[in-house]
Formats: C-alpha cells, sequence, structure tokens
C-alpha cells in the first residue's frame, strides 16, 4: 500500500507536483466519470484505465498536454485608449496555440525519482541567422517568433513515506485552483479561468525546495504540500496584472534574499469531493528585485495572497468554484518607483501603477448529458455555465485606480469528449466591464467574444 501511494504521488501529468496525488487523481477521474457516463463495456473500460493510471509505470514514462484555440471578437484591442466608453465596437479573430508540453519522469530507484517539464507557449520562440546576398554578404540575425520556451519543471524527488516526501528544483506553486489543476482537461472553457491568471503567475513555477504527503484515511483524508521558492519579484508588477508579472525566471539566476513560502492543503475524504486552502507569504518582496536598492526608500514590504477551491463531481454534474484575495504592503511606494523609471524588461508609467489589494472569485458548473442515456453511442457532452469576477485593483489609491480593470465575466458552451482525454471545446464569452454587478449595463462597453479549442492531456509512452 506504502508504494502505490508513493507511486501515485509522483504522478502528475504535467509534473503539476504542487499537489501531484491530487492532479493525478483529478485528470483519472475525469477519464473514468466519462466513461462511465457513457457506460461502456468491460473492454473499453479496461483500455481507458490503461491510457490513464499513473501507477503502472515501472522506470520512465513520456508525454504531455496541448491546446489549440481560435477567438472571434467584437471589440478592438485596448479598452484604456479606444473610446470614453471603453473599447471599441470592432470585428476581429485569433488564432493560437497558447501551449504544447512535454512532461517526463525518470525513477532512478524506486525511491528516487526525477520529474521534467518543457512548455512551448505560442508555437515556441525562433530565432534565425542568415546570410544576405544583396547586402555584401553580411549575417544578420533576426527574431522570426514571439512564443516562449520554458522549463517549467525540473526537480528530483526523495519518497520517504506517503505522509512525507522531500522535493528540490524548479516546481508549481500550487496557490489558487488554476496552478494546481491547470492542464486543459480540469476546466471547462476554452481559456484558463480569466480571473486567477490575471492576478497570479500562470502557470506559477519557481525554483525551491518542498515536502508534500497524504494522511489520514476514509472520511478524514487529506494531502497537503509546503514549499520555500524564490519569491516575486516587485520590477514586474503593475496595473493590469497586480504581481502576476513578478515570476522570476528573466535573469541567468533568481533572487532569494526574501524567500516565498507557499502551503496547500486538500480534504479528500467525501468520494467526488475536494476542498482545498492555500496561501502564498513573502516578507519583503523589495529585497527580490533586479537592483534591490532601488526599493530602499519604500521599506519592508510584505505579499500575502490567500486561497480556497472546491471541486464536486459525480456522472452527473461537475462543479468547480474558487476565491484568491491578495495584500501588497506599501503597495504606493513601490508604484512610486516603478513608475519614475524605465527599463527594457518592463513596463513603465501608468503601467506599473500596483494595487494594495487584489481580489477574483468565480464558479462554473456542468451537466453530463450522456449520462442520462443508457446507450455508450450517445456523445459525452458537458454542457457548462461559469461566472468570473476580478480586479488587479480591488484598493488602492484613488487618484490612480482604474475602473475599467473591474470586470465581471459571464462564459457558456459546451465540451465534447471525443476521448476521455481529447475534449472539443465551444464558449461564448460576455465581459461587463467597471462594476462587480454580475448583470447590467456600464458605462463602458460590454466584450464579447466565441471561442473554439481543442486540447489533450495524455502519456505517449511508459516502461
Amino acid at each position: 500500500m506504502k508504494s502505490k501511494i508513493a507511486l501515485l504521488t509522483l504522478g502528475a501529468l504535467t509534473a503539476a507536483h504542487a499537489m501531484a496525488t491530487d492532479v493525478q487523481t483529478e485528470v483519472k477521474v475525469d477519464s473514468v466519470n466519462t466513461q462511465v457516463a457513457t457506460t461502456a463495456t468491460a473492454k473499453s473500460e479496461k483500455k481507458l484505465k490503461a491510457v490513464t493510471a499513473d501507477e503502472d509505470y515501472q522506470k520512465f514514462r513520456f508525454g504531455g498536454y496541448g491546446e489549440m484555440v481560435a477567438n472571434f471578437m467584437d471589440y478592438g484591442y485596448n479598452r484604456f485608449n479606444g473610446t470614453s466608453t471603453g473599447n471599441t465596437k470592432e470585428h476581429r479573430s485569433r488564432i493560437s496555440i497558447p501551449r504544447f508540453v512535454f512532461a517526463f519522469d525518470y525513477k532512478f530507484t524506486p525511491k528516487w525519482v526525477l520529474g521534467a517539464e518543457i512548455e512551448f507557449e505560442a508555437g515556441g520562440v525562433g530565432f534565425a541567422q542568415e546570410l544576405e546576398p544583396t547586402e555584401n554578404l553580411e549575417y544578420e540575425y533576426e527574431v522570426e517568433k514571439g512564443g516562449e520556451v520554458a522549463l517549467e519543471q525540473f526537480h528530483v524527488t526523495r519518497l520517504i513515506h506517503p505522509a512525507f516526501n522531500i522535493r528540490a528544483g524548479h516546481m508549481i506553486v500550487p496557490v489558487g485552483l488554476t496552478n494546481s489543476h491547470h492542464e486543459p482537461i480540469n476546466f471547462f472553457g476554452t481559456s484558463r479561468p480569466e480571473g486567477e491568471t490575471t492576478i497570479l503567475p500562470s502557470t506559477w513555477h519557481e525554483t525551491g525546495v518542498s515536502i508534500f504527503g497524504s494522511f489520514g484515511k476514509g472520511y478524514a483524508s487529506f494531502d497537503y504540500e509546503a514549499m520555500a521558492v524564490a519569491g516575486l519579484n516587485p520590477d514586474g508588477f503593475g496595473r493590469d496584472n497586480w504581481v502576476a508579472g513578478g515570476k522570476q525566471g528573466i535573469f541567468e539566476t533568481d533572487n532569494f534574499s526574501s524567500p516565498g513560502y507557499a502551503a496547500r492543503i486538500n480534504y479528500t475524504g467525501v468520494p467526488g469531493l475536494r476542498v482545498g486552502v492555500s496561501g502564498y507569504y513573502c516578507h519583503d518582496v523589495t529585497k527580490n528585485a533586479d537592483k534591490p536598492w532601488k526599493y530602499s526608500t519604500v521599506g519592508r514590504s510584505a505579499l500575502k495572497i490567500i486561497s480556497a477551491d472546491a471541486q464536486y463531481r459525480n456522472r452527473y454534474v461537475t462543479a468547480r468554484g474558487n476565491f484568491i484575495w491578495g495584500d501588497l504592503d506599501n503597495a504606493s511606494g513601490i508604484s512610486a518607483v516603478n513608475s519614475s523609471r524605465s527599463t527594457n524588461s518592463y513596463p513603465s508609467g501608468k503601467f506599473r501603477v500596483t494595487a494594495k489589494n487584489a481580489l477574483c472569485y468565480g464558479a462554473e458548473v456542468g451537466i453530463n448529458v450522456s449520462a442520462f442515456f443508457n446507450n455508450p453511442k450517445v456523445p459525452v457532452l458537458y454542457p457548462f455555465a461559469r461566472y468570473d469576477y476580478y480586479n488587479p485593483q480591488e484598493k488602492g489609491d484613488k487618484d490612480v485606480m482604474d475602473k475599467r480593470m473591474q470586470v465581471c465575466k459571464w462564459t457558456a458552451g459546451i465540451n465534447w469528449y471525443a476521448l476521455p482525454n481529447l475534449v472539443v471545446k465551444l464558449d461564448y464569452t460576455t465581459r461587463h466591464i467597471g462594476t462587480a454587478k454580475p448583470v447590467g449595463s456600464t458605462q463602458y462597453n460590454h466584450e464579447n467574444e466565441f471561442s473554439i479549442g481543442v486540447a489533450y492531456v495524455g502519456w505517449f509512452t511508459k516502461r
């Protein structure tokens, strides 16, 4: 039993590893529930388990996940520089590959495990060296793509006991629902929940050390993770995304003068129910700046983030909800320093104004239509609805806060699980700008869009 639990702990498809056991269970339960809902045959069920099980590899496994999305919008590019009523009304479209991820786990021994994950965002980056025959055979260097390639995870784990294990390296910071369960099969919309990804880094990954495990049994079952990692950098804080731009990794080394401390605990004692609480604390973010002396007049600036989330699922329904609140000490002082300076790496001026408090919350519910039919040929369809409220400037200096940062967002759509680990998504979104009321008109134009996406999750090979 101990061996089985230990292996489950290492199963994160994306090696999210923030709550390793829970992430794997998430993906597996999604798939199993889908199969049950369609009342598949025993043969099909066995095939499904072979695809999704996490405890059946002996030495290594290789897989990943990916997303493709197209958006069709009725609003312009900038709600701040459009009109006095917000964004201009115009029709435009875009298509992208938000991310393509490779994940790899290797067991040196049953107790020592290497995990790694590489993420390609927007198709990755492209550089070219060219010899120009029309310019005297001069060498030219060009940037051909504006995407990103990131080592999202790289860590070594020592399994000791189901209740206590140690991991060191580059890891997922398990704060918020989306960071802990960021695979595209674990949320309904074509894009990750907008509130969380606005005010927090996503996916949030930092270098450090963690302990994790699970304890209890039956109705008193829990799992947890606690870590010390590189703290956020105030050089990246700003108007639009609060502290989300403070994730380190721009330079060859990360500042560790004031570490960030993160923790998460999940209650999993009731079948189909998971309730999680997470938090983050950094004693003084100014010590993690590229040039810390810039903030010498600001004083100690502690950053505190608390989060709560829950998920319930059975064969008929899946429901999720989350809440995040953040507080930054001396936000006005940090804003004054950032607004007065310009660098090549960070925005300047009005974009650098950081609020003291940020807030987001949201919930979604989906109904498994196929569960109401005793026919395996009925497609697995989940019509769903989601509501989000978020504001990266929930509270701060009144003279610099912008009402247009406040957003109420409604999303409705449908997910078709063509396979347990392959989903086609369609949804319609409307954003109400400058209000905390979920319905009604405001002084700013609504932003509406229709989106279609395809996403997958899976292990390609296991040995």
